[in-house]
This record gives structure tokens, sequence and C-alpha cells, in this order.
């Protein structure tokens, strides 16, 4: 062999050593002989992980290094922390940082703001904020959307938290909570707002536009809030204007918005709603995929359940709640309104989305918490039965427990099919988000129930749908759980293991993962998971919180300092 060939093969052997094998270095942490799920949806593959201060400083053979700390994950997965897409822990957060629910199951960012966001907040907002705050108290100290994820971060949390600014806040915020088309002057505020979100740090705008008063936004609104986020790289998300009657529709109108704002979209918790519509989910799959051949970039998120959670107040038309809660709890206690409600909740609307329709009625309604201790005796049970133990109607009985309670009140819709679930996880397209809080089985979080989805969204994925059903590899999982929505978000160095990524590293036992909340008993930790790093700091260790709060705010890709 020629001496040159000689000396670039030595070379060669040189370069594979040193990017295989860490000799004499000095780690903060070092995690042995796991099975590494990097993110990418790629084989697996045997190998050690370094972390040095909050980043992973080297992924190989580490068998002659040394750290502070060693974990051995002999025999378990080693996989990118997971992303919640769509979180509700607003004010679980603020309630208890350690974020246990969540963190259990793997997950180490929150990504919170469909359609309502903690900012931007003016001082009747901030008000009704404060006064309508029910098992969770707190001070709002606050007024912008990146003030409050300051405000989480240095209250202490051990999960990352980012944010959409929601676009119901933002025209509440502007407009207030009456159906009036914006004018030109409140639409020009309306965009500093979300201008300031998007520097500030937000993901994007997000919308639920089946809930006053993002539902009284029209198509060319939200294409013009789309617009000033699209100028900062951020994204649009939505709980779309329908999920059942109107999917179709509403899937266009998202996909419109993405395509003259030149914004990347998102679907939030896919699905098709009712038992008249769970047929429609293969035309929206088209749909969805005839977008995103033509060139945008449509994705989508869900949970992995049959019954959706949201407000009682689901089951009334939007143009009872014009003008907010306080003007619907007035006109509740007219007779001829509560009439014309009665008659509305048992009708296949066109023009709004009827939950309580929808479902099937008054047995499919689970009541899950109320503001009221009087009331909280009804926690867990149907509609149908408090109807029955009250001897009213399911319909005037929904009406006056809004108008006792005044609150919304907490109710689980039984909705969907497991048919269309399993199809919608394998979709190389869809990731996951909970549509709940990040709770602890203790305290205060025990005085109202909750979704088995708070607890067993993520766990449930790798169980159930992986393990069990095999619908999708474990790797296509974990890249469904991490990397594809950190690619979404535009999120940099994170969601995939690789040197030089912020170190948010979950180990667990693909075998045994498992999810163990039920509608009946949800306050349920998931096992299978022992030990989740969040920048670089064990947050959970042999399957014990550590109460360690490295999370931070993960600022979006409009960041300004």
């Amino acid at each position: 062999m020629p001496l040159k060939n000689i000396l670039v093969y030595c070379f060669g052997i040189t370069l594979f050593i040193s990017c295989n094998s860490s000799t004499g270095n000095k780690y903060d942490i070092i995690i042995l002989n796991g099975t590494i799920y990097d993110g990418n949806g790629g084989a697996p593959y045997k190998a050690d992980i370094a972390i040095g201060a909050d980043t992973i400083a080297f992924i190989g053979d580490l068998k002659n290094a040394t750290a502070k700390m060693e974990t051995d994950a002999t025999g378990k997965a080693v996989s990118p922390g997971f992303i919640n897409m769509l979180s509700w822990a607003n004010e679980t957060l603020i309630q208890d940082g350690n974020s246990q629910g969540d963190i259990r199951q793997g997950v180490t960012l929150e990504v919170m703001g469909e359609g309502t966001s903690m900012g931007p907040l003016n001082a009747a907002m901030k008000a009704e904020m404060q006064n309508s705050q029910q098992d969770i108290k707190f001070n709002v100290g606050w007024n912008t959307l990146g003030e409050y994820l300051n405000y989480l971060q240095q209250k202490g949390i051990s999960c990352n938290v980012a944010s959409f600014v929601g676009a119901g806040t933002v025209r509440e915020n502007v407009v207030g909570k009456y159906n009036l088309p914006a004018t030109s002057a409140q639409m020009d505020s309306m965009q500093l707002l979300v201008k300031q979100a998007m520097e500030e740090g937000a993901m994007g705008v997000g919308s639920s536009l089946i809930y006053p008063p993002d539902n009284f936004a029209g198509t060319d609104e939200l294409v013009a809030l789309c617009k000033e986020a699209s100028k900062y790289g951020g994204m649009y998300i939505s709980h779309m204007r329908s999920e059942g009657n109107k999917l179709n529709e509403a899937v266009n109108e998202l996909i419109t918005i993405a395509r003259k704002a030149n914004i990347a979209a998102e679907i939030y918790h896919l699905k098709a709603a009712g038992k008249d519509n769970w047929g429609k989910m293969d035309s929206v799959i088209k749909q969805v995929e005839n977008a995103r051949a033509a060139g945008l970039q449509i994705t989508a998120d869900m949970y992995n359940y049959l019954a959706g959670a949201t407000g009682l107040t689901a089951s009334f038309p939007p143009s009872l709640q014009d003008g907010g809660f306080d003007k619907l709890w007035q006109r509740l206690h007219d007779p001829a309104t509560r009439s014309a409600m009665k008659k509305a909740m048992n009708t296949s609307a066109q023009d709004w989305e009827n939950l309580y329709y929808g479902c099937g009625g008054a047995d499919n309604v689970l009541l899950l918490s109320f503001k009221q201790d009087s009331l909280k005796k009804f926690t867990g049970k149907t509609l149908a039965a408090v109807a029955k133990i009250r001897g009213t109607s399911p319909e005037e009985t929904a009406m006056d427990l809004i108008v006792q309670d005044s609150t919304r009140i907490e109710v689980a819709y039984f909705l969907m099919t497991e048919a269309n679930v399993k199809k919608q996880i394998v979709l190389p397209w869809v990731s996951f988000g909970s549509d709940a809080g990040s709770l602890a089985p203790e305290g205060v979080f025990l005085r109202s129930s909750t979704h088995p989805r708070a607890y067993g969204n993520f766990a449930k994925v790798i169980g159930n749908y992986t393990r069990e059903e095999k619908l999708l590899p474990l790797q296509q999982a974990i890249y469904k759980l991490a990397k594809l929505p950190a690619t979404n978000l535009k999120l940099q160095k994170r969601g995939e293991l690789k040197v030089g990524n912020y170190a948010d590293v979950v180990i667990f036992d693909p075998a045994t993962v498992t999810d163990h909340a039920t509608y009946d008993m949800p306050q349920q930790y998931a096992t299978g998971i022992s030990d989740v790093f969040v920048n670089g700091v064990p947050v959970l260790k042999n399957g014990k919180h550590t109460n360690a709060k490295p999370g931070r705010f993960i600022k979006g890709p409009g960041y300004k300092k």
C-alpha cells in the first residue's frame, strides 16, 4: 500500500475511534448501556450518552469515562424528551411546578395557547382571570404572554414551557367578547399584539374556533393575524371551526389560512366528532395530504381517547354567549331563552358545534369539575344521572348547573371511534397533545376530576398502540413524540439525541410502560418511565421525582432579545 494511502487509512481509523469512544473525560452525567432511539425514526443502536451542563456532550463508548453521576440503562430505551403539543398546564404549573403527571410520561416540553393564552391581558381581562379562579388560586402579576412564561421559569418548573398567542385572547383584548367585526383600527391593534407576542417568543397564533370569542373571528381576520406571525417564522395552530358536521369545510378553512398567510398550519386534536361524522376521516386525511403534496406545511396532533373534554357550555350555540359568560348567565334566567335552548341542544346544528347532540345526549356527558363546593358531589357522574337525582330534564339540569356554579363546568363528551384513533396514530404528520393540565393525585388537584388523558396520553402511545396493538414501531412512535413536533415548531437543538443538543432525555422500559388512568379513576400516574432529564438535570430518577426545577421558557423563531 502506498505511504499516502496508509496515512489516509490511519487517519480514518483514528477519527473513527475518537468519534466513538471517550477516554478519560470527566462529565456531569453518564447514561450507560442504553438502547438509543435518537428521535429520527431510524433503527435503534446501543451506545452511552454523556451530559455536560445542559448539553449532550458525547454519544458512543464511555466505558473509560467518569462522571459525577452514572445511570445504568441496561435493557431500557433512551430517547429525546417528548413534546406535548396541546397542553393546558397554564394554571397547574403555577400550583405545582413539578409537572408530575406529564414528567412521569416523559414529557419535557409543554406547549400552550389553544385559542386562549395567558397574555396579552388588559385590565378587565386580568380582573376576570383573578375573579374566575376555581380550585387553583394565584395572583395575576403579568400583562404579556412573555411575562407569564418568564414568571413560570423564575417561579421554578420541572418541564420546559412554550406557548402560542391565542387569537381569542388577542380579539378579547381589543374587540371584547362581542360578535362584532373588527374595525380597521382594531385589526391594526391586534396585529401589533401578535407582533409583540412573537418578538417575546410565541410559537405563532393559536385559535379555538368553536368557542366565543374566537368563533366571532372570520377567516380574513385570522389570515391577517397569521400574516403577522408568518413574518417571524411562526405557525398557525387551530381547534377548527368544526370537528363534526362541517369538518371538511373547517379543514378547507385551515388550509386556506395557511396558503393566504404563507404559514405552516396544524390541526389541534384531529378527530371526527359524532357518529354521523366518523366516516369523514378518510376524506380529511386526503385533504391534508393533497395540501402537503401541493407544498403547504399542514400537520396535526391528537389525543388517543374516545372522549373530548371542554365546557358544558359547548352544548349551547355561540349566539347565547355573545358578550361573554356573564351575558350567558343572565340569559339562562329567561324562561323563553331556556325553552329555545332546550330545543337547540337536541338539534343537529349546521352553523355551530353542538357537542351535546354530537355525543348522543346526557348519558355520554361526564361531569368533571365545579367551582362551588355544594356541587362537587356530582363530580364523576353523568349529566343523565344528575338529572335523575334532581328530577329535572337533562337540558334543564345543564342550564341550572351552569347558573348555580357560575362557570362553564368542565365535562367529558364521548364523541369518537377507536377505528379513527388507530387510523390517525400511524399518519406520519400527526404528533400528540394531551389537551389537559399536568397534575398530581394530591392536594388541590383532588378537588375536581379530570380526563384520563392528563395522566396517560403519551404512555398510551408507547404501551398500548406501539407495544400491544403494534400499530407502529417504537422508533416511529418516538419520532412522532419528539422530533416531529420539534421540527414543526422550528425548535433549535431539541427533539433529537445529538451531540450539542440540549439534554432533554427519557429512559424507559418499552416492555412495561403503561397508562393506568381511566374515566372512573383518572388520577393515576403512568408507569414504566424510570428517568427524565430536563436541560441536563435529573427530574425523575428511578421513578421518583427529584423536585428539581430546571425548566425553561422555550422561545419561538421570532424571539428578539
